[in-house]
């Protein structure tokens, strides 16, 4: 959780040294993919997984990745970016319900509620004000990460080295193509990336794409679903605590208040089966 929290304050870094997000994203992609081609050793899945292994790269590779950044690129303050990507959890109840039929309790109904309470109070903050253009990309980033675990479950069977190198073929290429046509000049952009920044690239990569998930892959084979999901609540916490040591953050009564709830309302939302 600790790794997953600080990919806000690092990818914040590396776009504060002028690397374009959207190729930002594509890089941090390629790289995975690289390191994947190993073990995915261009194996094709079955044609039944065609569709949903489709929905999710798309959904997690291009559109999660990219409206981060972007959310991070039109924002000064970083932690109500970092406590709105919770509602992916919300989000995906609520797309699980309308797309696959799931019922949802009263005792979810109220949380989920609850969840989108706290963002709102978040967004009377006054010094949010210039910053909603990046609220409304990481709300957009929460949802297709609900989407993306709606599609997952379609794909459970699936050997893990082709679904993650499927999201990073997928990320990569699409996503290249979308920064040549809307950042431009991209080949120039790469060329004149930092040491820096290509360090930053590379741990995103690295460490939260590949190793923090490996580490999630690994608890499940000695605990339940169920024990392993609530810690995912921690990782805004981590995230915040790193947004304060690198960028001096000092959260407000107000985030701090919307942010208790939204926390404590997805960590009861995981909680209940």
């Amino acid at each position: 959780m600790a790794a997953h929290g600080s990919a806000f304050p690092v990818a914040k870094l590396a776009l504060n040294n002028s690397v374009p997000p959207i190729l930002m994203a594509s890089l941090r992609m390629g790289l995975v993919l690289v390191i994947l081609i190993p073990f995915w050793r261009f194996r094709i899945p079955n044609k039944k997984y065609f569709p949903p292994l489709i929905a999710f790269s798309i959904s997690m590779g291009v559109l999660v990745y990219v409206f981060m950044n972007l959310s991070l690129y039109h924002s000064s303050i970083i932690s109500p970016i970092i406590v709105g990507s919770q509602l992916a959890i919300p989000f995906g109840i609520l797309a699980s319900a309308f797309m696959l039929g799931e019922n949802i309790s009263s005792k979810k109904w109220v949380l989920i509620f609850t969840a989108f309470v706290g963002i709102i109070i978040i967004f009377f903050d006054p010094k949010l004000a210039n910053n909603l253009l990046g609220l409304f990309f990481a709300s957009l980033m929460a949802l297709f990460f609900g989407l993306a675990q709606v599609y997952s479950r379609q794909l459970k069977n699936l050997d893990t080295s082709i679904l993650n190198s499927s999201v990073a073929l997928f990320g990569f290429i699409i996503l290249f193509i979308i920064s040549n046509f809307i950042e431009g000049e991209t080949i120039l952009n790469i060329k004149n990336i930092s040491s820096s920044s290509w360090m930053l690239i590379s741990y995103q990569a690295i460490v939260v794409s590949l190793c923090a998930h490996l580490l999630m892959f690994y608890l499940y084979k000695f605990y339940t679903v169920g024990r392993i999901f609530p810690f995912y609540s921690l990782f805004p916490i981590f995230g915040i605590a790193m947004t304060f040591f690198i960028f001096g953050e000092v959260p407000t009564i107000l985030f701090v208040i919307g942010g208790i709830i939204v926390i404590s309302s997805v960590f009861f939302l995981h909680k209940i089966r």
